[in-house]
């Protein structure tokens, strides 16, 4: 039997950490898996040189960047060089990744007669925040006029949650990311763990939408509380010094990129984990769903997908989106109140098994891919 190939297009891949990238590697795995598939991955590198590896299993073909704008690689030569491998590695159907607009467009648009499948993992990319406005208007743009036109070619849309761009469509799929339940287990009872708030993600100058100064500025009004967090970039320093300017700077650990053993444990070891998103482009927030597969409490604000993952009050808390103060109340709540935060945890638990375990949801993958 011929294996058919499917080109996973993302403008980052793993080590890069983010929800998409971990959501494109889960699909690229479990095609290479399958008896009668097998997948290539294209995406972005710093540098100007192409380099091709295999990870885990899975060919991974990374484009050099000539230019970045905010989080997003750019280079010219992105269409020739995308329809020049979708040719050499003998591409069927084409698997595209967005928001971060580029590449995935790319991919879609020099397809030719493959199949296309675009997923969409973000409501609108709008930061909102101060000296966005010249990046706002830009976003605008590609929503309005560029995006509609990219959704058009592809032949199927997949959306990630309801307030993804693609869930609009008529003829859009939804596939929400998911968890490794093998991988991220219950940990303590969240009352037996020491008071540490937890985040995992970006913590980039281009990513203020993620509100980490929100949790920092809360953490101000939870006496006894430390906050520990994870993940890399430009704006680590800006965070540390927004702490030490509240008082709080010796109460906040700045880990880095945590991956593997490290992050699992991480999370299992945390008494909350708080997801303090500004707008709609957190359309659904991974890290929710792992640390509800942990046993751990969440805090997320009511805004873009999170309230899709999180039902409030009974599978996490869910808080006004920018306001320090009730995330601050929704902590404290949580450490105060150590069965509140148990059987949060147990619920959560059992709806990241029930919703989001990951073998169901690559499976509608690997029967979309044999349909086209």
């Amino acid at each position: 039997m011929k294996r058919r190939t499917v080109a996973v297009v993302t403008p980052y891949y793993p080590p890069h950490l983010g929800g998409v990238e971990q959501y494109a590697a889960r699909v690229a795995r479990a095609v290479c898996d399958a008896p009668d598939l097998d997948a290539v991955v294209l995406t972005s590198r710093a540098g100007l040189r192409t380099e091709t590896t295999v990870e885990d299993g899975v060919r991974v073909i990374r484009l050099g960047t000539w230019i970045r704008l905010s989080n997003t690689p750019l280079s010219p030569l992105w269409p020739l060089q995308v329809r020049y491998w979708l040719r050499r590695t003998g591409a069927d159907v084409v698997h595209a990744h967005a928001p971060v607009p580029g590449l995935g467009d790319f991919a879609v648009a020099v397809a030719g007669r493959r199949p296309s499948v675009l997923t969409y993992h973000a409501g609108s990319m709008h930061k909102g925040g101060a000296g966005t406005g010249v990046a706002d208007r830009l976003i605008g743009l590609y929503e309005r006029r560029v995006l509609p036109r990219v959704f058009a070619r592809a032949r199927a849309l997949v959306a990630v949650s309801p307030v993804s761009l693609a869930a609009s469509r008529p003829d859009a799929l939804e596939i929400s990311p998911g968890v490794d339940t093998a991988r991220f287990t219950p940990g303590a009872p969240p009352s037996e763990r020491p008071p540490v708030l937890l985040y995992v993600g970006r913590i980039d100058r281009s990513s203020v939408w993620k509100g980490v100064d929100v949790l920092v500025r809360a953490l101000a009004e939870v006496p006894g509380a430390r906050l520990r967090l994870v993940g890399g970039g430009d704006a680590v320093a800006d965070q540390l010094a927004l702490a030490a300017s509240l008082g709080v700077g010796d109460r906040v650990e700045a880990s880095g990129v945590l991956t593997g053993p490290q992050l699992v444990e991480a999370v299992r070891e945390a008494a909350v984990l708080a997801l303090p998103s500004l707008t709609e482009a957190e359309s659904f927030g991974m890290v929710l769903v792992e640390a509800m597969a942990c046993g751990t409490p969440v805090i997320g604000s009511a805004v873009g997908g999170i309230p899709y993952v999180i039902a409030d009050g009974r599978t996490g808390l869910l808080v006004p989106p920018g306001d320090a103060g009730a995330l601050a109340a929704a902590c404290r709540r949580l450490l105060e109140d150590g069965a509140l935060a148990d059987r949060l945890g147990e619920a959560g638990r059992r709806s990241a098994a029930e919703r989001f375990a990951w073998d169901g949801l690559l499976g509608r993958y690997l029967e979309l891919f044999r349909s086209l």
